[in-house]
């Protein structure tokens, strides 16, 4: 779907728009693993001001191709949130569920401001509450894999993304 050098001249260009959004204040760059961290490693050296990083473990899929619906919460960030900007770094936006689970968790801690990117969007979410403001590309409905994202664990290695099927 995405070759490594398609995905590296757009992640470059995500970090330009996200230095340009945010010029003030605490910047605090949360990956969602463990799918978005591929990701947020290239993407935090391509935006050009200070910022912290932690992360949040959150399954909704176990071994299945589909999302069960059921977000659980395996680690909580211990950095502290309230006033800064939080961006909420995902793998790919699918249904929805997990990140409105987060989004609700997230804004109860008082934020400055609460965005999500994303490498990949499939415009199918039609629960998500909140927009992505940062999409990488647009995703097909196919189960993808590669940089970052798996199937029951593998292929996260590999520098491109493809099509599972």
């Amino acid at each position: 779907m995405y070759d490594a050098d398609t995905i590296e001249a757009r992640v470059q260009e995500l970090g330009a728009d996200i230095t340009a959004a945010y010029p003030d204040g605490d910047l605090l760059v949360l990956g969602l693993l463990k799918g978005s961290f591929i990701f947020l490693s290239d993407l935090v050296r391509h935006i050009a001001r200070p910022l912290q990083v932690d992360f949040l473990v959150a399954s909704s899929y176990g071994d299945a191709m589909e999302s069960s619906g059921v977000v659980r919460l395996l680690y909580d960030p211990e950095t502290e949130l309230e006033g800064k900007h939080i961006l909420l770094v995902e793998d790919i936006v699918d249904s929805g569920r997990t990140l409105n689970r987060l989004i609700e968790l997230l804004g109860d801690r008082k934020p400055r401001s609460l965005e999500i990117c994303a490498l990949l969007h499939k415009h199918i979410a039609t629960e998500l509450h909140h927009p992505t403001r940062f999409i990488g590309f647009d995703a097909p409905h196919e189960f993808l894999v590669g940089y970052g994202l798996d199937h029951a664990e593998n292929f996260r290695h590999l520098p491109y993304v493809a099509s599972l099927q």
